[in-house]
């Protein structure tokens, strides 16, 4: 099976990565397929990282098209020539990059290529991207940077001069739903509603296809906001969604921070429930400093996803409202949708819509999210932006 094999929608990007691939693969210094710095972009669920680890095996391999053997190393993220930065935090730091573009000097060891993956690229800071920038000018001939990020606007310019950039497109529903049946083992019909409710983002999509709590508590969110009526309940309602959004932050994270515990003591040499040594104390609390960091950004994804699903649910109000012939996104709720429309007017959605924007942006702001919510919430009562 080729490494291509599980991506999906991407065809034109695919084929550039493939032909960069089998021009590395020959080593013909004549072939510019091939260059030392990419920038993959696209929109959340596109599949940047997928694509870029797809890339990385190719790469690492003998064959252009991925070998079995390397395939289980990048996925399990252990091929001696590999290095990936992703962070759970809200930033990547300075030190993480010093430490990476150190390794980034190294030869390699059994590939041709030393491969460097920074995800979430966008998250680093002027200084840190700087710091880049002089390994992007200068990188040794066998090393390849692979940078993510939802676009090329969200680096400096004078790393985007340095990169060669692919641009992802949104893949369709049919496609995603294709990729989720194939490849969770779920029916068509699952895959398919799946697919469409997460906006064909995949990471997304394998959760609602597989995760029976993370499609209630979506469906809750929407039924929240569709029995808003006075201010009273747009104040309730933030504070709902403010428990949906840590339930589904809890639910990624808890199981997660288990098994890093588990595998820490177990690497310390601590068996499970012993008591751990004063000596080793610091290193269990540098991880539980960690998890607390991951699980403040999954929070912060937590209510940007609700923002996300209430700007789908009013889209689709709206859709109804113009009588406009596309498929909505909710179809699970087209009686509840109906009557929303006829209950309000096209410029009441309008604003709607302008309010879940402007919260957006205040949240990335750092403005509290319990007062967002509640200004954008009350626009739902009064037609007009918070």
């Amino acid at each position: 099976m080729s490494v291509w094999d599980e991506l999906t929608g991407q065809t034109e990007a695919i084929e550039v990565f493939r032909a960069a691939a089998a021009s590395a693969a020959a080593l013909d210094p004549a072939d510019n397929a091939m260059t030392h710095s990419w920038l993959i972009t696209g929109p959340p669920g596109s599949g940047r990282s997928n694509l870029a680890f797809a890339f990385a095996t190719a790469l690492l391999s003998t064959d252009p098209d991925g070998d079995d053997a390397t395939r289980r190393q990048v996925e399990a993220r252990s091929h001696p020539d590999l290095a990936v930065l992703t962070t759970e935090r809200v930033i990547i730091t300075i030190d993480e990059v010093r430490s990476l573009v150190s390794s980034s000097q190294f030869s390699p060891s059994v590939a041709r290529y030393r491969v460097m993956v920074i995800e979430d690229a966008d998250r680093m800071t002027e200084r840190t991207s700087n710091l880049l920038l002089k390994a992007l000018e200068e990188p040794p001939p066998r090393t390849v940077w692979i940078l993510c990020a939802p676009s090329e606007a969200d680096l400096i310019p004078t790393i985007r001069s340095r990169v060669r950039s692919v641009r992802l497109r949104v893949p369709a529903v049919a496609e995603v739903a294709r990729l989720i049946e194939r490849r969770d083992g779920v029916g068509p019909e699952l895959a398919l509603r799946a697919a469409r409710e997460s906006q064909s983002h995949i990471g997304m999509a394998h959760r609602l296809a597989t995760n029976d709590d993370a499609r209630r508590r979506r469906e809750q969110t929407l039924r929240t906001a569709l029995g808003i009526r006075t201010v009273t309940d747009a104040v309730l309602a933030a504070a709902t969604l403010l428990e949906l959004a840590g339930e589904d932050a809890k639910a990624i994270t808890e199981q997660r921070d288990a098994e890093e515990r588990e595998q820490a003591l177990r690497s310390l040499g601590v068996d499970a429930g012993g008591t751990i040594p004063p000596a080793l104390r610091s290193q269990l609390k540098a991880l539980e400093e960690d998890q607390k960091r991951r699980a403040t950004r999954s929070l912060r994804d937590g209510i940007d996803r609700i923002m996300v699903d209430l700007q789908s649910l009013y889209r689709d109000v709206l859709l109804v409202q113009l009588g406009a012939s596309v498929d909505l996104v909710n179809l699970s709720l087209d009686e509840e949708l109906r009557r929303a429309a006829a209950s309000s007017r096209p410029e009441h959605t309008l604003a709607v819509l302008d309010a879940i924007a402007t919260a957006r942006r205040r949240i990335e702001g750092n403005v509290a999210p319990a007062l967002a919510l509640e200004a954008m919430l009350v626009a739902v009562t009064k037609g007009e932006p918070a």
